[in-house]
């Protein structure tokens, strides 16, 4: 079995009344990919966002590596290796695509320098050989406003990859996406992850990307967690099935 990655214990948070994380146990192996799923306001994207200091749970801790990251700043948890994309891409529109991977460098290094050209980044063929990865590279001078939502989709998660975490946690990384592009874009998320030895958590609705894609599968129900193992058992049982896929 790998090792354990991040461990999750007891995380309690409520919002006026409702619970939306009560009591999650959860822990993240090295190198694999964890899918979690739920309807609507079961806690999904609270789990994430207490994950990477976006919220301080109430009651609970998270470790990474066998290190306390509860209530850490984002960006020092950023730091440690844990990497976040969200479901609208976090991009600047403004710059162009390989200018916004040079930033994401940039910070990843602390030697941003406002008077010193991007271009002239000493990453910059790091930059491009992960463009490439992605099936990209045709778009590196391009302005990120003038691309479809799948091509930012997938810019969002070089970003991410660009900071050389160990952890990447996702939400929908296809939603918004056409159903004739959500494979492909699948497929070489997949393979950029297993290139950079990167191991993913990404939320999902589409069941079928679930049992194609996820290793794992956690399955959250108004804040706890009903059941985790692979996906032809998850996905199978006769409670999940009524209570998340509707059938």
């Amino acid at each position: 079995m790998s090792a354990t990655l991040l461990e999750a214990r007891n995380l309690c948070i409520s919002f006026g009344g409702v619970q939306a994380a009560d009591g999650i146990d959860l822990d993240v192996r090295d190198g694999e990919r964890l899918a979690i799923i739920g309807p609507n306001g079961a806690g999904k994207t609270t789990f994430l966002n207490i994950c990477t200091g976006y919220l301080t749970p109430a009651a609970g801790s998270v470790r990474f590596r066998g290190h306390d990251i509860t209530a850490l700043a984002p960006r020092t948890i950023t730091r440690m290796g844990i990497a976040r994309a969200f479901q609208s891409p976090q991009l600047f529109h403004e710059q162009c695509v390989i200018d916004n991977l040079l930033l994401a460098a940039a910070a990843r290094e602390r030697a941003w320098n406002p008077f010193r050209p991007l271009r002239e980044r000493p990453e910059r063929d790091e930059m491009v050989a992960l463009l490439e990865l992605f099936g990209l590279a045709e778009y590196a001078a391009s302005m990120v406003d003038e691309l479809p939502e799948g091509t930012r989709k997938l810019i969002d998660i070089a970003v991410a990859l660009a900071l050389r975490p160990q952890l990447l946690l996702m939400d929908e990384p296809t939603s918004g996406v056409s159903s004739l592009e959500k494979f492909r874009i699948m497929d070489l998320l997949v393979n950029a992850l297993a290139v950079q030895g990167v191991t993913s958590v990404f939320v999902e609705h589409d069941m079928e990307m679930v049992e194609r894609y996820a290793d794992r599968v956690a399955v959250w129900s108004s804040g706890r967690i009903q059941s985790v193992g692979p996906p032809d058992q998850v996905l199978t049982d006769p409670a999940v099935m009524r209570d998340v896929i509707g059938v």
